[in-house]
């Protein structure tokens, strides 16, 4: 009698196998059916609902500047009045206040973000790592308000010394060219962003940098390579996409805030020429002027200021994702290509 895979006769392996395959251990239930059906469904509706809610915020944001949209056209992202008396509106100079502040935050917060990075996941012995870990997760949690407040009183005083330095050594150059006597302006909003976001783009880009393969760090250690050119060569390239992921993610954070830009922003409607300059972010706009709109066409021009938000947070997420994807191709192909 021939032998089977499985060390039996063949006859006595097939009836084993079909058994097996018959068992009822082994065959799943109509409970097991219905409860993966109710589980597909439900998660299913999760997020069919989260597209519903995205779809009906667009169709609101569109509802409510439909009058802003038809008295001032696309002109409205580009031209530099705000005069409620006369009711004529429009936002570049909040357009210009909102990217001055974020991407100056971003000019702070990312080397402070990697750095406390990098240390967390490599330097920091475990005594150490867990409650400075906590802590910096922590500080993402402290409401804007707060951190507002903290900025107004404590910050600021020491921003108008720093802009008094600036200014009496580097007044030739035309970024530190305005008054420096406030203390407030965009210098101060991006600051106080950058302590807001830093805490965010530390934690993702911790647990970024951890996911690298230990084996490739060692190996080359191992060739002689020193810990920071390890960090360089190996650490940072492996986890670049999701890095950026996280620069990404703050810079979002920086776009959308309100009530500590408000605080320490300045609020004037102008354009950016200095970074002493008091300005509005179009957020803390909207958020400082709306219950005092008293038109409907007022009304209607601060939605439209909400929609072109939207647009610009859509635009920044669409270029991330977009150089995120032709990143891990990148590293994909390399990896195919060894």
């Amino acid at each position: 009698m021939e032998v089977g895979d499985m060390g039996l006769p063949k006859p006595v392996a097939r009836e084993s196998v079909e058994s097996l395959r018959s068992s009822k251990s082994l065959t799943p239930t109509r409970r097991s059916h219905l409860s993966d059906r109710i589980f597909f469904h439900v998660t299913r509706s999760l997020a069919v609902l989260v597209l519903i809610l995205s779809l009906l915020l667009v169709f609101e944001l569109l509802r409510g500047s439909a009058e802003a949209r038809a008295e001032f056209g696309i002109g409205f992202i580009w031209g530099t009045t705000w005069d409620p008396v006369a009711e004529q509106f429009s936002t570049l100079p909040t357009i210009t206040g909102t990217l001055a502040k974020a991407f100056l935050s971003l000019l702070i917060a990312v080397p402070v973000s990697l750095g406390t990075a990098i240390f967390l996941a490599i330097y920091a012995p475990r005594w150490i790592r867990t409650p400075l870990s906590y802590i910096v997760e922590s500080l993402a949690s402290i409401p804007s308000v707060i951190i507002g407040l903290w900025g107004l009183f404590i910050m600021v005083p020491v921003v108008r010394v720093l802009q008094i330095w600036l200014k009496d050594n580097f007044g030739w150059f035309p970024l530190f060219s305005g008054p420096a006597i406030f203390g407030v302006g965009v210098l101060a909003a991006g600051i106080i962003l950058a302590i807001m976001i830093t805490p965010i783009i530390a934690a993702i880009s911790r647990d970024v940098i951890r996911t690298v393969p230990r084996a490739q760090m060692e190996g080359l250690l191992a060739l002689g390579a020193t810990r920071w050119e390890a960090i360089w060569k190996v650490v940072l390239p492996y986890g670049r996409a999701g890095i950026i992921g996280a620069v990404i993610l703050g810079l979002g954070r920086a776009v959308g805030e309100t009530m500590a830009v408000t605080m320490v922003g300045g609020n004037a409607f102008k354009l950016v020429t200095s970074l002493f300059d008091p300005v509005h972010s179009m957020a803390s706009q909207i958020a400082s002027e709306f219950t005092e709109a008293d038109s409907n066409l007022y009304v209607s021009s601060l939605i439209y200021v909400g929609l072109v938000l939207f647009a610009i947070t859509v635009v920044i997420e669409i270029v991330a994702q977009l150089m995120i994807w032709r990143i891990t191709k990148g590293q994909g192909e390399a990896r195919h290509q060894a």
